[in-house]
C-alpha cells in the first residue's frame, strides 16, 4: 500500500486516477486470493480520492469462491462490478454492474455493443441464477475446494515438488517449485498438463512463472470425478518426480 501513496506522491496526482480494478482472485495470474485487509485498504483510498473502484469477477462471479461473488469474502463494496463466464454455462453473455450514481450518468441508449442483449443467453442467465440458489451451489463449491484442498495437501506431503496448495471455494492451484532451490518447475507443469489429458482429465496451468496447475471444476461434477481426477493427478505427477529427481 505504501508504494500506492508514494506513486501517487510522486508520479501521477490521485484526481487523474479514474479507476482502480483488481480481481479478487487473481486468474491468470497464479490464483493467489486477495488480502482481506489490502482490500479494505484499497476501498479505503479509492474513497479518500474519488476514485471508481471496479472488482473482476469473470472468474470469481457466480458462486466459484462459495459466495455469489468473491469481493464478499473481502469485506467492500465495488463501485463496479464486471462478470461474465459462469453467468450463463456457456452461453455467450456478460455484463457489468455498478452503483446508480455511474450506471446511469450514460444518457438512455448511451451504453450498447453490437452483439448485446442476446434474448437466448440473457434467459440462460435467468436460469443460472434460479439453479445456484435452488442447487445450493455457493455451499457447493465450498464442499468442493475443501474436497480439493484435503486431497491436494496430502499429495504435498508426498511429492515435495508441491511447493503450495491454495484455494477459495472452488477455484484450487498448486504450485511446482524445486524443493531444494525454490526455482518454479514450470517443464514439469507443463508435463502434467500434457500426461493427464489421455487419462480423461483437463488440466490448465497459469502464473506469471507457468508452474502453477489450476483446478476448475464445474460446480455440479459428481464425488466420484472429483476423486479419479486427482487420483490421475496424483499418479503422473508422482511419476514425473520420480524421474525428475
Amino acid at each position: 500500500m505504501s508504494a500506492l501513496e508514494d506513486l501517487f506522491t510522486s508520479d501521477i496526482e490521485p484526481t487523474r486516477v479514474a479507476a482502480i480494478i483488481f480481481e479478487p482472485v487473481q486468474g491468470e495470474g497464479g490464483f493467489y486470493p486477495a488480502p482481506e485487509r489490502w482490500a479494505i485498504a484499497i476501498r479505503e483510498i479509492c474513497d479518500r480520492h474519488g476514485i471508481v473502484l471496479i472488482c473482476d469477477e469473470i472468474q470469481t462471479g457466480f458462486a466459484r469462491t462459495g459466495k455469489m461473488f468473491a469481493s464478499e469474502h473481502l469485506g467492500i463494496i465495488p463501485d463496479m462490478t464486471t462478470m461474465a463466464k459462469g453467468i450463463a454455462g456457456g452461453f455467450p453473455i456478460s455484463a457489468l454492474v455498478g452503483k446508480a450514481e455511474i450506471m446511469d450518468a450514460a444518457n438512455p441508449g448511451g451504453l450498447g455493443g453490437t452483439y448485446a442483449a442476446s434474448p437466448i443467453a440473457c434467459v440462460a442467465a435467468l436460469e443460472v441464477l434460479k439453479i445456484i440458489q435452488q442447487d445450493k451451489l455457493c455451499e457447493r463449491a465450498t464442499h468442493i475446494g475443501e474436497r480439493f484442498n484435503a486431497r491436494l495437501s496430502q499429495m504435498k506431503e508426498e511429492i515435495s515438488c508441491i511447493s503450495e496448495v491454495r484455494q477459495q471455494g472452488a477455484m484450487i492451484a498448486i504450485e511446482l517449485s524445486d524443493p531444494s532451490t525454490k526455482a518454479p518447475l514450470a517443464d514439469i507443469t507443463k508435463q502434467l498438463v500434457a500426461q493427464a489429458l489421455p487419462k480423461g482429465v483437463v488440466l490448465l496451468s497459469c502464473g506469471v512463472k507457468g508452474n502453477v496447475i489450476r483446478f476448475l471444476p464445474p460446480l455440479t461434477i459428481e464425488e466420484e470425478l472429483i476423486e479419479n481426477g486427482l487420483t490421475v493427478v496424483y499418479e503422473e505427477l508422482s511419476k514425473i518426480w520420480q524421474n525428475y529427481k
